[in-house]
Parts: structure tokens; sequence; C-alpha cells
């Protein structure tokens, strides 16, 4: 039975120290996904075993990605503080291991212990969102966290690399004190943040099978046609695997007291749409950060750091597309054609940069990279209030675990399609391993990359537009107003 309180309203001072402290938080899971690469060779130098070095990478990913939709229905059963505090301590907790590890397999293991936490930073930071203000003024402040991702994407590897120079674990001891500031910033507010506390258990068996699903399909992305050849017996078994564990989880889903992911959830065209849209979004998104730069140093000659300094202009307009379409949910109606305009602009700047990109100079990719990543960006904020406004309070930190899962699995599913796209054309990728990238005379692999991209954005424009409209509720028209949870 859920039960009500009287609670204390948050202030606007209180939801601007929130906010603070929930961008900490956030910067902790945001730099730990690409802080770590530059390290690597210098991990591996330092620790041996440097085969196993993908797996630093790779540990954190696969936990983060499997357990992020689990964190929405811990927060909605046990309140949110207690969950975020949870989330930051293991996160904290891998940081320290990490940075102990006498060898590659502790360091390993702590950063999956990491994943773990991280997984749940994103998630309950746009549920706590959705908590603290109607879905029309969430906008905004879900821009503020796609330029937080942009200052990270930037800061990561360049910080990486500094911190390495001097000793590699600085890396994972930089968190503690970032943790610390963020779990004395957000304390008090959240005391006053209140979410709807059930008497009902967890569905642990749902949960290991949602886990498990989701790890043996990582596991087959991260090493089909890297490791191993997709058709192998190693690949093809863990999909079928993988597949099994999926229909058994939906069979779970339906005979369950209370499922993991509620059928009215997954019975929303709203949720499913947006979440399916930003399923492709995000593939494009990561793929782009993740070859961009091959293409820089493949065909302009640019050296890894320029390169990464090449991302600059997508990482500006990501921003700035993302802060843009925040601010017009308060005056749009139909603010799904916001993101519907904004892919289309992103795939026919994709389209471009394929035609062009034997013809192109360094300042025309900047131009075209501002243009692809400001319509990227205004789908970000868009696609997060339309799933929130398409529940009720009780079921938003589902609705947003859901939605944090399907951008994960999209954005390693972009990864690993587009990287079977670059091995199959001969693109170099010599530099991922420290080497210099082979100067190429041919851009047309590029472009079939560029290409792809562009498929992903105008997918995701028709998923947004067979979404069904909802108006986005104001600040005194929230359908389910939820009591206060005892902390």
């Amino acid at each position: 039975m859920d039960k009500a309180v009287p609670h204390t309203e948050l202030s606007d001072r209180d939801r601007l120290v929130t906010m603070i402290g929930i961008l900490t938080a956030m910067l902790l899971a945001a730099l730990d996904q690409s802080i770590v690469t530059p390290a690597m060779p210098t991990i591996g130098g330092q620790l041996g075993d440097p085969q196993y070095l993908p797996w630093i990478v790779t540990a954190y990913l696969l936990t983060a990605t499997a357990v992020a939709p689990l964190y929405g229905k811990i927060s909605d059963i046990y309140g949110r503080r207690r969950t975020l505090y949870a989330a930051l301590i293991l996160f904290l907790a891998g940081s320290v291991i990490s940075a102990l590890s006498p060898n590659i397999f502790v360091l390993i293991g702590g950063r999956a212990i990491q994943g773990i936490g991280g997984g749940g930073l994103f998630a309950l930071s746009q549920i706590i969102i959705g908590d603290m203000l109607p879905p029309r003024e969430r906008g905004r402040y879900s821009a503020w966290i796609s330029g937080m991702w942009a200052v990270a994407g930037i800061a990561g590897p360049l910080l990486g690399g500094t911190l390495a120079e001097w000793n590699w674990s600085l890396i994972f001891w930089l968190n503690l004190p970032l943790g610390a500031v963020a779990m004395i910033v957000i304390n008090n507010p959240l005391k006053k943040l209140h979410a709807v506390t059930r008497a009902h258990k967890l569905d642990y068996l749902g949960s290991l099978l949602l886990v498990v699903a989701t790890a043996l399909l990582l596991l087959m992305l991260n090493w089909g046609g890297a490791v191993y050849p997709w058709a192998s017996a190693q690949i093809i078994g863990l999909g079928i695997v993988s597949v099994l564990l999926w229909i058994a989880f939906g069979i779970r889903l339906s005979r369950a007291a209370e499922p993991l992911v509620s059928l009215e959830v997954l019975s929303s065209p709203i949720v499913l749409a947006g979440c399916f849209a930003m399923f492709m979004i995000a593939a494009a998104n990561v793929g782009l950060a993740v070859y961009l730069p091959v293409y820089g140093q493949a065909w302009f000659g640019l050296s890894p750091a320029g390169s990464g300094y090449a991302l600059l202009g997508f990482l500006l307009g990501t921003t700035a597309g993302a802060t843009f379409a925040g601010r017009l949910t308060l005056r749009v109606v139909r603010v799904k054609n916001i993101a519907i305009i904004g892919s289309i602009v992103s795939g026919l700047g994709l389209m471009a940069l394929g035609l062009w990109a034997s013809q192109t100079s360094l300042i025309v990719l900047e131009g075209l990279l501002v243009v692809i990543g400001f319509g990227l960006g205004t789908t970000f904020p868009v696609t997060t209030v339309s799933v929130q406004n398409g529940v009720d309070q009780k079921h938003l930190g589902v609705a947003t675990g859901m939605l944090t899962f399907l951008r994960s699995l999209g954005a390693a599913l972009g990864v690993a399609v587009l990287g079977a796209i670059a091995l199959g054309y001969g693109i170099p990728l010599g530099a991922e391993a420290g080497g210099s990238i082979q100067h190429v005379t041919d851009t047309f692999p590029f472009s079939v990359l560029f290409y792809a991209n562009a498929g992903l954005m105008f997918a995701g424009a028709i998923i947004m537009a067979l979404m069904p409209h909802k108006q986005l509720r104001g600040r005194n028209e929230t359908a389910a107003p939820a009591p206060a949870v005892a902390e």
C-alpha cells in the first residue's frame, strides 16, 4: 500500500542546489566512460597482461548498462535519496578498488563495481528532475545534463592523458572529492524530495534475467568481429542464449505479481516510441564520437589530440541544440516536432558530410559538425520529457530507467555496427592501440559510415513522428502528485 505524509515543497534555491549536486554526480559517470582510454597503454605497461586492457572499458559499460533499468524500480520503492546515495557509494568503492589495483584483473573488477554505481547516476538524475518539476519545465534542466556530457566528452580524454603522465591511479582518486561534494550538496534538498513508497518487493528473478540477458547481448556486440568472427560458435551461442533469456524475461513480466517493468508502462505507445527513438539516436551519437577522430587522423592527418579537438564543433552543437530545445519546450505545444525536425536536420548534415567527405576542409567540417550536433542535441531533452510525461508519477522511475537502458544499449549497438562497417571497408583503426593511423586516399568507407549514421537519425525521426501527442503537464496540472517518502 502506498503511503503519504506531509512534505515541504522544494524552493527555487533547493532546485538549483540539487541540480548542482546532480550534475557533479553525473560528471563522475560521464568522465569515467572516456577518461580511462588515454591511460590504457600506461596501465598495461605497469600492471601487465595488456591483452585484457579492453575489459577496463567493457566491464564498466557492461555493468552500467545492465543495471540501469533496476535503479528506476528500486528508487520507486525505497526513495530517490537512498538509491542515489547507494549508487554513489558503489561508484566510489569501485574507484578505490581500481586505484589500489595490484593487477589488471582487480582493476577490471573495480571497474565493474564502478559501473554498477555509475549505471544509476544518469537514470536517477533524470528521475529526480522529474520529481522536482512538471514535464513542461524539465527540458531546460535536461539541457544542462546534455551540456555536462559534452564537457565530459572533451575533458575526459585530455584529463586522462594528463593524469596518466603523473600516476594513472589519480584518474580514480579524483572521483572521491567529486563524490563527496555531490553527497554533501544534495543531502538536505533530497530530504524534501518525495516519491511513492511501496510495500512490495523487487522482482529478483526478473532482475536477474534482465541483467544476464543484457550482459550476454553486450558481450556479443563487443566480441563480434573483434575477438571472434560474427559467424563463430561463440558469438552465435551468446546471441541464442541472450534471446532465450529475453523471452524468459518477457514471460516473467506477464506472470510476476509486481513485474520489474510495469505492463502499463510497456503498453504506452509514447514510452515505446520515445525509448526506441532514443535507441537510434544514441547509436548515431556515440558512433560519431568514436569514428570522427579516426576520419580526422586518416584523411586530414591530424594528431590524436588534434582529432579530439576536431570534435569540438559537434559537442558544442549538441549542447546548443539541447539548450535551445529545452527552452522551446516551454513555448511549443507539440514538442515532439522539435525532435523530429532536429533529427532530420542532423541526418541531412550527415548526408552532406558523406557526399563531401573527400572535398571538405577542416573549417567546413567544423561547420557541418555544428549543424549535425545541433540537430542531434534537440532530441535528448524532448525525448526525456515526452517519455516522463507519458506515464503517471508513480511509474516515473521505471519509465526513465527504461529510457536510460535503451540509450545505453543503442550506444553499444551503434559502436558494434559501425565497427563492423569500418572493418569491412578496411578503415584503419591503429590509433586505438596507441599507434599512428595510416593515411587513406579514398574517403568512400567513411562516407558509408556517415550515411549509416544519417539512416539512424532518419529512423529516429520516423519513430518520433509515430509517437502520439500528449500535451506536457504544467505546474498546476500534474496528474498524480507523489506523496513524501520518510527517509
